[in-house]
């Protein structure tokens, strides 16, 4: 019986593609996964090319892992699956003799398949992109939870000129309603009472005639499921149908939204091929807060893109205080090689990129914490996911909005919805009595 581990690094895609590899892996004879890397016989490092230092660190993971097959000469194989494998390929193979197999992310299938090879002491590069791939029949093998990830695409078709993800994952191809809903009845089976609908713009979701909203109302008559959520949509794909859907079906489709922004300067959204304007958004979030007064609404901002001016930035930072988000991530552009930004000169200073983030997330602190003070003595519904990190007598929870809080454990129940006042805040998190 050989055993498997896979270490995943990044984002949620990954962890969805490890728990993809696990499940396939589980049900072939002959493989069994295991929870430490020193019991492996495999070793699998999975991880993307979009964060930032990530080539860094699979390098400095690799050197860790040769270290182990010295001692364990013969007995241990390691490969690098997911989008560095399909970004770097033969460079890892060339480069790092200890790497026996490179997989990318439309390969899975053929695992078993490259294993088998693998002990027959070839060295193995399979990174072939597929139009068609989508893991279709396939389910993830996944550790108790509350939340369960489902990818319903993989790959992109926006091009943004900073992201590499349709040249590690390919064109953009959707699943079939039917086998999204055969695994979200799955999940609820498995004991996970909260979903989350995953793909890289989720809501641009196409399958023969079938577009996102049908496919989330299809998500709401699941039995089991307390709370559907989905990531990331991109605002040009947000259209009236999708919020009556969030309007008809709240609290069970929940009332927040991630809406990735970028930048608030028309000039760096051209430049990034967001394929949308300033005004554009600033509408979109209008038609948001009619159709779903309640809705939370989060994004993503990168500062100092090529070319962004003080007065581009200046933009970005009007349309904060335009729209006030509840939440933001905030990044400082770094290049990625193979993305046509690449190629464009990096001209803002890092000294400058640090300044503008700083300013940024000042204002966005001051925003949160006036969404967040309007929850004061008001009751909200929270998911109970559990004992909270700082105290053991409490527990931690989030609402529909996605509002961490904390409360007094009592007999409240894992996985339980219950009803709290809100009565204090602390950093981010809501505290209820």
């Amino acid at each position: 019986m050989k055993k498997f581990y896979i270490e995943t690094y990044g984002c949620q895609m990954n962890v969805y593609d490890s728990e993809l590899v696990t499940g396939i892996l589980n049900n072939t004879p002959g493989y069994v996964a295991v929870d430490n890397p020193d019991e492996a016989d495999i070793v699998m490092l999975n991880t993307c090319s979009v964060r930032d230092h990530a080539e860094e660190k699979i390098h400095s993971r690799l050197g860790e892992l040769n270290k182990i097959r010295m001692e364990r000469p013969g007995t241990l194989k390691v490969g690098v699956v997911g989008c560095m494998a399909q970004n770097l390929k033969k460079k890892l193979i060339d480069r790092k003799q200890h790497v026996d197999f490179v997989v990318g992310p439309d390969a899975y299938r053929r695992l078993p398949d490259i294993l088998e090879n693998e002990n027959r002491k070839k060295r193995i590069i399979d990174t072939l992109l597929s139009k068609d791939e989508v893991y279709e029949g396939i389910f993830p093998s996944r550790k108790e939870g509350i939340n369960a990830w489902i990818s319903i695409t993989r790959g992109c078709d926006k091009f943004c000129t900073y992201c590499i993800v349709p040249f590690t994952r390919g064109r953009e191809r959707s699943r079939s309603v039917e086998s999204i809903v055969e695994e979200g009845q799955l999940i609820a089976e498995q004991g996970f009472v909260e979903l989350t609908l995953l793909g890289q713009n989720v809501n641009s979701y196409m399958h023969g005639k079938h577009k996102f909203p049908e496919l989330l109302k299809a998500m709401t008559k699941i039995e089991g499921i307390k709370r559907i959520r989905y990531t990331s949509p991109h605002p040009q794909d947000v259209d009236e149908e999708l919020l009556r859907v969030h309007a008809d079906y709240l609290p069970l489709v929940a009332d927040h939204i991630h809406l990735p922004l970028q930048s608030g300067s028309n000039h760096v959204l051209e430049a990034m091929n967001r394929t949308y304007t300033r005004e554009h958004f600033l509408k979109l979030v209008e038609k948001i807060r009619k159709f779903v007064p309640s809705m939370a609404i989060t994004t993503d901002i990168i500062v100092g893109f090529p070319g962004e001016t003080g007065t581009d930035f200046r933009e970005t930072m009007d349309m904060l205080k335009q729209v006030k988000f509840d939440a933001a991530f905030t990044f400082n552009y770094s290049p990625r090689p193979g993305t046509k930004a690449a190629a464009m000169e990096d001209d803002v200073p890092a000294e400058e990129k640090s300044a503008r983030l700083s300013e940024l997330i000042v204002l966005q602190k001051v925003h949160t914490l006036e969404h967040n003070q309007k929850y004061l003595g008001k009751d909200v519904e929270i998911l109970v996911e559990r004992v909270s990190k700082r105290r053991s007598t409490d527990l931690a929870g989030r609402t529909s909005q996605n509002k961490t809080v904390i409360f007094p454990a009592e007999d409240h129940n894992i996985k339980s919805i219950i009803k709290k006042k809100i009565t204090e805040l602390r950093g981010i998190s809501l505290y209820a009595e």
